[in-house]
């Protein structure tokens, strides 16, 4: 892309995401890591007003009346974005790659979090940490790292989670909230997720193209692994051939989803060929009801 190219298509970005960023910070947004954005300050009574959610239970029983909980929010908190930018990532068989989809989701979240008055950045990594964008406030920061995104030119084609997850652990000296995107077509990344997630709000989002998914009934197909660089010829008319790559890919998405739940970190799973807008308003909806309970 030309520089001016660039410029277009991060404004078309802030144009079309509008809407859904406004819709994230009805209150979904800053209400969603209030379990990590926020530190405990007092008990004090029950006022007329006061979300019945903020309730103590425990001192309300013990002293006979309705007390609530309230909370210092912190004035800032640290968003960071880690993109998987390996070969696999540019993989699309309807509306568009799962780089395109990675971009237009860290584009929606980096301007709800630019705001919320949030720091931003993002690593944007393949078998090694390739590009680093500091965290800082602001929309032209938040408009940085979507220009980054869009003009990002991978040097290696492999995947290694663990290194951009073990670049940020030393770092990260204040709790931060990490998307970490990527399709997990890798391995030996568990450790560093698990350790990072022990002191950060780890949100896995698995993106996923449907032909990884289901493979359509079109005779020989030649496959190719633009990773390893290795083809092979499948036969996708045989239904017995069909079926066990399904079967596959459930078994690794079920795979995945243990890992993370391991891990303590958060999935997302968004799909090329569709909208993305509701599953990730739904997404902060569940992590809201969930810091209430």
């Amino acid at each position: 892309m030309s520089p001016e190219e660039v410029t277009r298509e991060v404004r078309r970005l802030e144009i079309t995401t509008r809407h859904l960023v406004r819709d994230i910070m009805a209150g979904e947004y800053s209400s969603a890591f209030r379990g990590r954005g926020v530190e405990f300050a007092e008990v004090r009574e029950y006022q007329p007003g006061d979300d019945i959610r903020t309730i103590d239970w425990n001192v309300t029983a013990r002293l006979g009346s309705a007390y609530v909980k309230r909370y210092l929010e912190e004035r800032e908190l640290t968003v960071l974005f880690v993109a998987d930018r390996s070969a696999s990532a540019g993989f699309g068989s309807v509306r568009r790659t799962k780089s395109d989809l990675t971009t237009e989701v860290c584009a929606v979240l980096a301007l709800a979090a630019a705001r919320n008055n949030d720091r931003v950045g993002a690593v944007l990594a393949t078998d090694q940490v390739e590009h680093y964008v500091a965290p800082r406030k602001g929309r032209r920061q938040a408009l940085r790292v979507i220009s980054d995104l869009l003009t990002f030119r991978p040097a290696q084609p492999g995947t290694d989670l663990a290194a951009p997850l073990a670049y940020l652990e030393p770092m990260l000296r204040r709790r931060a909230v990490i998307f970490l995107l990527s399709d997990f077509l890798a391995t030996g990344y568990e450790s560093p997720l698990a350790r990072l997630a022990r002191r950060h709000d780890v949100i896995a989002i698995q993106v996923v193209d449907p032909r990884e998914r289901a493979l359509p009934d079109v005779g020989l197909v030649t496959l190719w692994d633009p990773e390893s660089g290795n083809w092979r010829i499948v036969d996708s008319g045989d239904a017995g051939v069909r079926e066990r790559f399904r079967v596959r890919a459930a078994e690794f998405d079920a795979g995945l989803e243990r890992t993370l739940r391991e891990s303590g970190a958060d999935l997302l799973r968004l799909e090329t060929g569709q909208p993305y807008a509701e599953p990730l308003l739904a997404f902060f909806r569940r992590r809201e009801s969930r810091q209430w309970r």
